[in-house]
């Protein structure tokens, strides 16, 4: 079973940066704004534990953790640098009338 929770509207979150965002249960993600869309990921780096919405750095679709500098694509969460190599948990967004909703 699925739930939906709103995070937010979409001027929350503004284009080309990070912000974070939390779950009913506390879990705090990191929503991403890439040229209008908008993602959700885990916020915590899954080779140092570094906060991504408060301390990575966006460029495009390519998240860069602040620690070691290993880096993640938004979009599915993938590693696309060293010293990473576990993916970022993702989790699907939809905006309906300009309220963002994240399911988990």
């Amino acid at each position: 079973m699925t739930n939906n929770v709103v995070i937010g509207v979409t001027t929350d979150f503004p284009d080309g940066e990070i912000r974070p965002a939390s779950l009913p249960d506390g879990t705090t993600l990191a929503i991403y704004n890439v040229d209008g869309a908008i993602y959700a990921t885990a916020d915590l780096c899954t080779h140092g534990e570094a906060s991504l919405s408060e301390e990575g750095i966006l460029t495009g679709t390519i998240v860069e953790c602040p620690w070691h500098f290993g880096t993640f694509d938004v979009t599915n969460g993938k590693p696309t640098g060293m010293p990473c190599t576990i993916a970022l948990k993702t989790f699907p967004v939809t905006v309906i009338e300009e309220r963002v909703y994240v399911e988990f």
